[in-house]
């Protein structure tokens, strides 16, 4: 079981809040088509004896990509591997981008769940963040989604947002259980290096919120997800029952996964690898039939802090059992003396044999995590 990630870099304008490699160069969207599909070819055998679960088109914004351009990935993908007839197939959009026009398209293509970038409900944060699209784009958007047969929708807020209350916060979630969608990310606000957020932040130009502010906005989430049947899987993702993010999920639990595109990453247990952060590098290199990636092979060590970090942040938290099984008794008795400090201060819980965050021990993951992992090999 594995997935395929296609990294789609363009944007309109960028976020004041992202780090992640984008580019405005939009002339370069054939180049781009034309290079994902050679990579596509070049690697087909990497997931040869892997059934494909998941399709995801990320970015940047996928949703520049048309109907046609989006079933031609689609199509090379079913050519050259194996993939489920059940495949979850999630396309990330701007609001703005989802007109009448382009939902037609997107409902008689194979795509089949929406990941929309709404981040908030309120005009001024939109002002804010550099979003393109407005309040109401954003609220009938989700409804002509759904119109259209979509009925696997997800949607993006930021919650610490500098200027936000709780009062703000509050009408976003309410506003979310009213349009009846199936998914719900909900990110803290991180200054990321670089960002205009970031530059903004070391000028004074905004006043970040406190911590107490954050908590006390996090912890609304998890009541709000509670009261409203949303199951709250990992540190940031709440489903209903049945609709948790298939792909993603993957990420979490080390399934394999390849990431096409700039910057994309891939995941195979025994080695990572990722592609130069850069388009035009990206281009002259498969123009050359070279692939723009760099790979390393992933030590014990490695693989350990990789099943920590990744499982600690869902739900299912670390099996004991699964740690026994993959590196040993050694190493199962030095994570739990490890984590004793923890459950004794309530920051995690034992259940059913697996570690579990706290709902106080998630805004405090990062340093409980470089407790737990590992330096080197022993």
């Amino acid at each position: 079981m594995a997935g395929i990630y296609f990294h789609i870099p363009f944007c309109r304008q960028r976020c004041h809040y992202c780090d992640f490699y984008t580019t405005t160069q939009l002339n370069k969207k054939q180049e781009l088509i034309l290079a994902l599909q050679k990579e596509l070819l070049l690697r087909k055998s990497e997931l040869a004896h892997d059934e494909i679960q998941t399709i995801y088109f990320g970015g940047g914004t996928p949703s520049l990509l048309n109907k046609n351009e989006i079933c031609l990935f689609i199509e090379s993908v079913k050519e050259h591997f194996q993939v489920s007839k059940n495949a979850e197939i999630t396309l990330e959009a701007n609001p703005d981008d989802l007109t009448t026009i382009y939902l037609n398209e997107l409902a008689s293509s194979p795509v089949n769940r929406l990941s929309v970038g709404i981040q908030s409900f309120h005009d001024a944060d939109l002002k804010l963040t550099n979003r393109r699209h407005s309040a109401e784009q954003a609220l009938q958007c989700i409804k002509m989604a759904q119109e259209k047969g979509f009925h696997n929708i997800s949607i993006d807020l930021i919650y610490g947002l500098p200027n936000s209350s709780l009062e703000k916060w509050n009408q976003n979630l309410e506003i979310t259980k009213d349009l009846h969608v199936q998914h719900l990310s909900a990110y803290h606000l991180t200054y990321e290096k670089g960002t205009v957020f970031d530059i903004w932040n070391q000028k004074k130009k905004i006043i970040p919120i406190s911590d107490e502010e954050s908590i006390l906005q996090f912890q609304t989430l998890v009541e709000w997800a509670v009261k409203n049947n949303f199951i709250h899987y990992e540190i940031s993702n709440f489903a209903v029952p049945d609709y948790l993010s298939q792909h993603n999920t993957s990420y979490w639990q080390q399934k394999k996964y390849m990431g096409l595109g700039p910057s994309a990453h891939s995941y195979n247990r025994d080695s990572r690898s990722w592609n130069v952060s850069n388009l035009p590098q990206y281009l002259a290199a498969l123009s050359k039939d070279e692939l723009p990636s760099e790979c390393e092979w992933l030590t014990e060590t490695d693989k350990f802090n990789d099943f920590i970090i990744t499982s600690l942040r869902t739900r299912w938290g670390i099996s004991l059992e699964k740690v026994q099984q993959q590196f040993g008794t050694d190493v199962r008795e030095s994570l739990v003396s490890k984590v004793r400090p923890f459950i004794d201060n309530k920051k995690i819980y034992e259940k059913d044999g697996c570690l579990v965050l706290t709902n106080e021990g998630v805004f405090l993951s990062d340093m409980i995590l470089a407790e737990l992992i590992k330096i080197e090999d022993d």
